[in-house]
């Protein structure tokens, strides 16, 4: 019984990362097709902050209950993940700041669309390196 309760604090915090992006979409819905004025186009903006902060929550918590290799491998991964996110954010800045590259064709907005994907590859790399 008791190895059953480990395994269900193991799991991925599936229902925060559901909560987290379903209100991303709900502000994205709102901001596209309603007309709000500058008050509530911040607030619909701040919607999905209070699940986001609930997801780190509760993947913390998941990083906390897995075993002294999982950690290492989400370790590793975040790792690689943070760097590759700055070097991305950084050579879009400069280019941006030297006008060859401007944001009416890439917008800062989408690069966050990246990092759970950058987080991936390093998933997939550390747990490579571990088999």
């Amino acid at each position: 019984m008791k190895q059953d309760s480990l395994c269900e604090k193991a799991e991925m915090p599936v229902i925060p990362i559901a909560i987290w992006v379903g209100s991303y979409l709900i502000a994205l819905a709102l901001q596209k097709y309603l007309v709000l004025s500058p008050v509530l186009q911040i607030a619909v903006a701040l919607i999905p902050v209070a699940p986001f902060v609930f997801f780190v929550q509760r993947f913390i918590a998941h990083l906390r209950n897995l075993d002294e290799l999982h950690r290492r491998v989400h370790f590793e991964a975040l790792a690689f993940a943070f760097p590759v996110a700055m070097l991305v954010l950084m050579t879009l800045g400069l280019l941006e700041h030297s006008h060859v590259m401007w944001s009416e064709k890439v917008s800062y907005r989408h690069v966050w669309y990246y990092l759970p994907l950058l987080y991936l590859i390093g998933l997939t790399v550390s747990w490579r390196r571990y088999r």
